[in-house]
Formats: C-alpha cells, sequence, structure tokens
C-alpha cells in the first residue's frame, strides 16, 4: 500500500504505530494514555450541553466556529451546501471537509460517527442516492430531534448511540465517517476497533478530527468544558494514528486542514501551546485477513 502523507506541521516522520514487520492489518500492542482525572458523567455533561446549545443556535459562549461559512472555509462546495436544509448547515460543527476521502458510490452504506444535525449525513446521501442507505449516530438528543426533523430522505436514519459502543453487525457498512468527534472520546482506541468491526473488508474510514503535537498536560485534559470543545481530549498525532493502525486499519492519506481555528482566546491559548489542529484522514480495513488467504490457498 503506498500512503500519502502530508504531516502535521513539526511532527516526526514517523507514520504510524505498525512496525515494517508487522502483517498489514493486524493489531500492534500499544499502550493508550488514560486521563484518570476527567469525571466521565461531567463530560457526558459537557458534551451534550455543548451540542445542545449548537442545535439550538446558541453559540455565543463556544469555543468553535459553526454554521455555513465554517463550512465553506473548510472546502464543502457551494452547491452542495445549497442542496442541502439550511438548518442542518446552520448547526454545522465540523473541523475538515473530509467527504471526498471516503470516495462514496451509489449503493453504498455509509455510517456517520457523531452525526449532530446531519448535514453531512444528508451530503453522504446525495453520493450514495436512493439505493444506498446513511446512518448517523450520536448522544445528544437535541441535535437527533433536530436531523429527524429536517429528514426528508428514507434512505437516512439517526440512532442515538454511543461510539464506542456501536449497536450494528460486524460488516454493515462500506464506508464510515466522522467530524470532530473521535476527539470527544476518552476511548479513541475502542472507536477506532468499532469502526473496524462494523466495516465490511475492503471498506473505508474517512474522517476529520482535531490532533496535537504535544501531549495534553494532565491539568488541561481533566477540564471537561475543554474537552468537549475538542481541544483538551485530542491526541498527539502519532498515538492517534496508532490507535488506528492497532485497529487493524490501513492508513492510506493524512493531511492538515490549515483553514480550521478555535475563536475563543481560551482555545486559541490551549490550541497553540499544544499545537493542535485539523486534520482529515483516510484509513482501509484489508479486503482479506491472513485466515481468509490461508483458507484460499488451502483450497
Amino acid at each position: 500500500m503506498s500512503v500519502r502523507v502530508q504531516e502535521p506541521r513539526s511532527a516526526p516522520g514517523k507514520v504510524s504505530g505498525r512496525c515494517a514487520a508487522d502483517a498489514p492489518g493486524m493489531p500492534t500492542t500499544t499502550t493508550y494514555p488514560t486521563v484518570v482525572d476527567v469525571d466521565p458523567d461531567e463530560l457526558d455533561r459537557h458534551i451534550t450541553e455543548m451540542y445542545r446549545d449548537v442545535a439550538n443556535g446558541d453559540v455565543r459562549d463556544l469555543h468553535f466556529q459553526t454554521g455555513r461559512r465554517l463550512a465553506e472555509a473548510l472546502g464543502y462546495p457551494i452547491p452542495l451546501l445549497n442542496a442541502l436544509p439550511a438548518e442542518a448547515v446552520s448547526s454545522f460543527a465540523g473541523v475538515g471537509h473530509h467527504l471526498p476521502l471516503a470516495r462514496l458510490q451509489p449503493g453504498e452504506r455509509v455510517l456517520d460517527l457523531g452525526s449532530g444535525s446531519g448535514m453531512d449525513a444528508f451530503a453522504a446521501a446525495k453520493q450514495v442516492g436512493p439505493t444506498g442507505s446513511v446512518t448517523g449516530v450520536d448522544i445528544t438528543p437535541e441535535q437527533l430531534a433536530r436531523a429527524d426533523r429536517l429528514n426528508r430522505d428514507r434512505t437516512v436514519k439517526f440512532v442515538r448511540a454511543r461510539i464506542e459502543e456501536l449497536p450494528f453487525a460486524d460488516g454493515t457498512f462500506d464506508a464510515v465517517i466522522s467530524n470532530g468527534v473521535v476527539n470527544l472520546s476518552a476511548a479513541k482506541h475502542v472507536v477506532f476497533a468499532e469502526a473496524a468491526r462494523v466495516l465490511r473488508p475492503g471498506g473505508r474510514l474517512a474522517l476529520a478530527d482535531i490532533v496535537t503535537e504535544r501531549q495534553i498536560a494532565e491539568g488541561t485534559a481533566c477540564q471537561a468544558d475543554l474537552w468537549a470543545a475538542c481541544i483538551a481530549g485530542a491526541s498527539r498525532w502519532d498515538l492517534y494514528l496508532d490507535a488506528v493502525a492497532a485497529a487493524g486499519l490501513e492508513l492510506e492519506l493524512i493531511h492538515s486542514n490549515p483553514t480550521y481555528a478555535f475563536i475563543s482566546e481560551r482555545a486559541q491559548r490551549a490550541s497553540e501551546k499544544y499545537g493542535a489542529q485539523s486534520v482529515s484522514l483516510l484509513a482501509l480495513k484489508p479486503a482479506y485477513t491472513n485466515t481468509t488467504k490461508t483458507q484460499e490457498v488451502s483450497q
């Protein structure tokens, strides 16, 4: 596999956690740093409150940008935005334009992790067409209610679920997409393992997210409001890619999204201190496992 990489600024040359001797698609032994001082209930409360405000249009105290102006700045085509529900676009809170990486085709089944008010799910539905399907998952009731209200497409549905515990069978989807959401999880390796599980062999994971150049200090990481703002929970970029590789997904492309920026002074200070930035990546689930290949050879 040829990996095309535009590394995050000042990043070391390492691309992923898999050693050259490791078999493609096989998990590597990786130790994941655990933030023990962030209260999970408080984190859930901050996340749901913050994204409830996004759904309700109350963006006065947010650390990040939202809406159509942000989507245009990140590269979403204006004709596409014009074709989507305006209220879904106004609630957009992503960090990149990752959909071109997904290479969605008519008839494909797509899962959107952290679908919010549905903008990316509705955009994906335009690409997979009437023979495809898009499922969005989110934990914020107000976001789900807004997405359901705006949904006019019978091929799109929204489900309340955690991205660490997806209620779908193995191999259900052709593509998994996500935009600015994985960094909110305290168990990113579990998120990637679940994404890999629900992907069919040969399926794609395409996402945009926040990563850092330097490890977040414990004093910052325990601040649930900054975690919910996509900063305090962000992983150092090489550890993030280690978690992708450990899930058995093969990195194909990663690039920075330089037009994304935080807007509050507090978030900007934290972003500068830790080198937080937006990246988009594409990773593939191998079409064949080693077991499958062995069985085919024996036959």
